[in-house]
């Protein structure tokens, strides 16, 4: 079995204790192509953010860094700018063929809130080696907003896969020829290019910018706030935009996106030198995102775009990232949006779900 992993494949593991937990996973984590991890009831908050390194664990760099612990069992608050590792409700003990990646989950990214994966003996965030045995741990830095959580929250996922999932260029554009993977041309570049969509077939909002002294969010409550309370709009009427220095802003992609069930993509940010400014990729796009047997009939890519040293102009059109396709091991049994719980199938320009809708 070459490819990534589908849900099923994720059933057997769990079944043979190569992915462990406690207490047991429910249904609710297991996605088409990722299985969704739980915040355990204890988070430390540390100096710095950290990787253990080679022959360290995570626990013994903790009593290097640590400040304070915090009991996340009644709920307590991330507060914005500062960094917190929570140990995971589940662990690994990876069959030695098998690889696994982590990565924010969608609603997770478009909070701004950097959560990343460590591991024991880790020397890289969000990237697990075959073989691996052992605990999980969540990096958590608010960045724009403080935030409650609690024990049993997923802001991050998991994906595993088996050899060589990644399609080459040539792969690609062959996919796309008998599948169109996006409305309109393809740009092909070490994955699917995509662009910033500043002229919006109706009106003028094309984003909306992070307020800088705003309220904290409940993870838990769903439509509950007002936008108005933690988002500026952002409006143009000639194609461009100026990003500012260390804001952050929630913008959407010109194309609409298709992944076929046979597959799944990661977004991946661009070349730096196209600018001053970085795309944050918070997720996975799962098989059937975007394709209309699922409910999609295209969906848009959410852009989380911070900027960097100086102001930068982002204009219409203008590619801004990627997406990088891979080779399902096995189609799903169950695709994106097509009755489970999908909250960004057939997505426009969107906030996270915790915002209410205009």
């Amino acid at each position: 079995m070459t490819g990534v992993l589908p849900s099923q494949a994720l059933e057997t593991m769990i079944t043979a204790g190569e992915i462990t937990a406690s207490p047991a996973i429910i249904p609710e984590q297991i996605q088409p192509a990722s299985l969704d991890l739980r915040l355990g009831t204890r988070a430390w908050r540390v100096r710095a953010s950290f990787l253990a390194g080679n022959g360290r664990s995570v626990m013994d760099r903790l009593e290097e860094f640590e400040m304070h612990q915090i009991d996340l069992t009644d709920g307590a608050v991330l507060e914005k700018g500062c960094v917190y590792v929570v140990p995971l409700m589940e662990g690994l003990n990876l069959p030695a063929g098998v690889q696994a990646v982590a990565n924010a989950k969608s609603s997770t990214g478009r909070l701004d809130l950097l959560t990343r994966t460590i591991t024991d003996g880790g020397e890289e965030f969000d990237r697990i080696q075959p073989g691996y045995h052992g605990p999980l741990y969540a990096e958590i830095c608010p960045r724009s907003f403080s935030v409650l959580v609690r024990p049993g929250m997923r802001l991050n996922q998991i994906r595993f896969r088996a050899g060589q999932a990644v399609l080459s260029d040539a792969a690609l554009a062959a996919l796309h020829g008998e599948t169109p993977l996006v409305d309109g041309d393809a740009v092909i570049d070490e994955g699917l290019g995509f662009s910033v969509d500043l002229r919006p077939s109706e009106g003028t909002l094309v984003g909306y910018r992070a307020k800088p002294h705003t309220g904290v969010i409940d993870l838990d409550r769903i439509g509950e706030y007002d936008p108005a309370e933690y988002w500026e709009e952002v409006r143009s009427d000639n194609g461009q935009i100026i990003l500012d220095p260390g804001a952050f802003y929630i913008l959407v992609s010109r194309e609409a996106v298709h992944i076929p069930p046979a597959y799944a993509a990661e977004m991946a940010p661009y070349l730096a030198m196209v600018g001053e400014f970085r795309v944050h990729y918070a997720g996975f796009f799962d098989p059937g995102f975007g394709n209309a047997d699922a409910g999609g009939a295209g969906s848009r890519g959410v852009l989380e775009v911070r900027c960097h040293e100086a102001p930068f102009v982002l204009e219409h059109g203008q590619v801004v990232g990627r997406l990088v396709y891979e080779q399902m091991a096995e189609v799903p049994e169950q695709l994106y949006g097509a009755g489970i719980a999908s909250n960004y199938q057939g997505q426009g320009l969107k906030l996270s779900k915790h915002f209410r809708a205009g």
